[in-house]
C-alpha cells in the first residue's frame, strides 16, 4: 500500500515518533511524504520514504495529484487546528480529494493509529481491487 504522511510542524516529533512505534508495519508499505515530514521520518525511525517538495512548496499538492490518479491507498495527516497557515486551502483539498476517491484519512493520532492497526489486520486489502 502507498501510504501519504503530512504533518503540521508542531506535529513533526509526533509523526517521527508514530513511525518509530509502527515502524515494523509501515516497513512493509511504501511511504510518500512532504519534504521535510519524509526526512523527519527517515532520520527518526529508518523508514525510506520518497519525498515531495515541502507542504508550502507545493508538496500537498502533488500528494493531492497522487490521490487523484488514485496512487495513494491511506493518508496520515497530523495537523495542528488551532494555527492557521498560510497554504490552508491546499491542506483543505487533501481533505476534499480523500473524500471523492474514497481514501482512508487519518488527521489526528487516535485515527492514526487505528488506521495503521487496520492496516496490519488487512482491512485495508479492499484498496488494491478498488485500485484496479
Amino acid at each position: 500500500m502507498n501510504i501519504a504522511l503530512i504533518a503540521h510542524d508542531s506535529k513533526k516529533k509526533l509523526m517521527q515518533n508514530l513511525c518509530i512505534a509502527y515502524r515494523g508495519i509501515l516497513n512493509k508499505h511504501t511511504l510518500y511524504a512532504t519534504n521535510t515530514t519524509g526526512r523527519l521520518v527517515e532520520e527518526a525511525s529508518g523508514l525510506p520514504v520518497r519525498k515531495f517538495l515541502a507542504g508550502h512548496l507545493g508538496g500537498e499538492q502533488q500528494i493531492g495529484t497522487q490521490i487523484e490518479n488514485n496512487q495513494i491507498d491511506l493518508v496520515i495527516f497530523l495537523r495542528d487546528p488551532t494555527t492557521r497557515k498560510s497554504h490552508e486551502p491546499d491542506v483543505n483539498n487533501i481533505f476534499t480529494l480523500c473524500d471523492i476517491h474514497n481514501i482512508p484519512l487519518a488527521t489526528n493520532l487516535a485515527s492514526a493509529e487505528l488506521m495503521i492497526k487496520a492496516l496490519e489486520r488487512g482491512d485495508l486489502d479492499w484498496r488494491e481491487l478498488y485500485k484496479h
